[in-house]
């Protein structure tokens, strides 16, 4: 516990055994103090100070990033040209290729 000690890194993880234990138990903590031989104030100070520190170091969760089968129609855009045609631009499109096809477009005359 923070007294200004250095951690004792295998009392901490007694201590998260012990509570992890109680957790599963449905033991209230007087009882499940009693059946280990443990001291009532030392499990309440140890738990208070591995969820302090669990709270401070945060918690990190694997992340997989999985890219979309299809663009997002949400983040496109559609646009309006001469003859009621709606060509859609999905996200990313090229500026260039756009470009290309809006000067076909505008030269073909509408059906």
């Amino acid at each position: 516990m923070s007294h200004g000690r250095p951690r004792d890194a295998r009392k901490e993880q007694q201590w998260r055994r012990w509570i992890g234990q109680w957790q599963q138990s449905g033991l209230s903590v007087r009882v499940f103090c009693a059946r280990h031989d443990l001291a009532e104030p030392s499990f309440y100070a140890w738990r208070r100070e591995i969820r302090q520190r669990d709270a401070a170091t945060g918690t990190f969760l694997p992340v997989q990033v999985v890219p979309e089968d299809e663009p997002s129609l949400a983040h496109a855009f559609e646009i309006v040209v001469a003859g009621g045609r709606r060509p859609r631009v999905p996200p990313g499109f090229a500026a260039a290729a756009l470009r290309q096809l809006l000067a076909l477009l505008e030269e073909v005359a509408p059906c």
